[in-house]
């Protein structure tokens, strides 16, 4: 099964790359006349789905002020694979490439956890109900990782009644979770190495993601920004169990509401067995949370919609910089 998983993998992110290399040999000009034809699309939607990918866009950059761009702004005609993962600079270029080459945009790649001085494209920021985190403008970035389609076959019925985890001892308060409940007779949870020379009390083998997904219960602990595996997660018939986010990208995880898309655990998860018992003795209310789960994931899968959404981001901050 681990090596099924791993082809798997292999054959997704090669496809990611092979795919990206492939469009980037039409010139930028043939991409920019696509951008009006592509805007003008919103129109021509039903008013739900229109007002639903405004509704997006407006959480996704919350700027409402003229502002400049940052000084290391750079013109997009400028933008290019040097010093940067290829997965985040295949999914920007893929959006920014829609629009006027002299236009500048500003962008922090990676994990980012603090509000930038000035307004950036960024994969994530701090959840802040007050709007006080603007300057992250989100995108979809790296999604060659954090947008895995996974296949699950399996009815929640037919799971093992245990919760299930495993990451990266990346930060301390997964460490201090593997520690907390790798002994648990209701769970199967560790760390899988990291960094670390030597076997640690709290690691486990390495689980790929179907053999997780045989588990009726699967928690999600953020690392250093989110947590990876939320979003297939609740695309699955597995129940979903984390503390309520910290951080968001795309996928609006400060949206996300506690008790209907997910099973909420208190901050230092010491009431996970309590919420496994509960959920394995009211499975309906399981499948109904499940089910809510998988209609919020599933808002992120029709490419044109995310393709759309994506460049009225762009275009409200090129708009609101003066640039368009």
């Amino acid at each position: 099964m681990a090596k099924q998983n791993i082809r798997l993998n292999r054959f997704h992110k090669a496809g990611f790359y092979a795919a990206n290399t492939l469009s980037g040999v039409l010139p930028w000009i043939w991409w920019s006349q696509q951008r009006d034809r592509l805007l003008s699309e919103l129109e021509s939607l039903s008013p739900d789905t229109r007002s639903d990918i405004m509704a997006r866009v407006r959480y996704y950059n919350r700027l409402h002020q003229a502002f400049t761009p940052a000084p290391d702004a750079e013109p997009i005609r400028s933008f290019s694979p040097r010093n940067k993962s290829s997965a985040y600079y295949f999914d920007l270029r893929n959006v920014i490439r829609y629009f006027p080459r002299q236009a500048r945009v500003a962008y922090q790649l990676g994990d980012v956890t603090t509000v930038p001085e000035h307004p950036r494209f960024v994969k994530s920021r701090p959840i802040d109900a007050t709007g006080d985190n603007a300057h992250s403008v989100l995108l979809k970035l790296n999604t060659v990782r954090h947008y895995l389609k996974v296949e699950d076959n399996l009815a929640f019925e037919q799971k093992r009644p245990v919760a299930v985890w495993r990451g990266k001892s990346n930060h301390p308060e997964r460490v201090a979770f593997a520690r907390q409940w790798g002994n648990s007779s209701l769970c199967d949870i560790g760390c899988v190495r990291h960094k670390e020379t030597e076997d640690q009390p709290y690691h486990k083998p390495f689980m790929s993601i179907p053999e997780q997904l045989e588990h009726q219960f699967i928690v999600s602990v953020e690392g250093i920004d989110v947590a990876t595996n939320l979003k297939w997660i609740m695309a699955s018939n597995s129940l979903c169990m984390m503390r309520r986010p910290r951080f968001e990208t795309w996928f609006m995880e400060g949206t996300l509401q506690p008790g209907v898309h997910y099973v909420e655990l208190k901050d230092n998860f010491s009431d996970l067995e309590q919420k496994i018992a509960y959920y394995r003795e009211h499975p309906a209310e399981a499948k109904n949370i499940i089910r809510n789960a998988q209609r919020y994931a599933a808002r992120f899968s029709n490419v044109a919609h995310e393709r759309l959404t994506s460049l009225l981001v762009i275009d409200r901050y090129l708009r609101l910089s003066g640039q368009i």
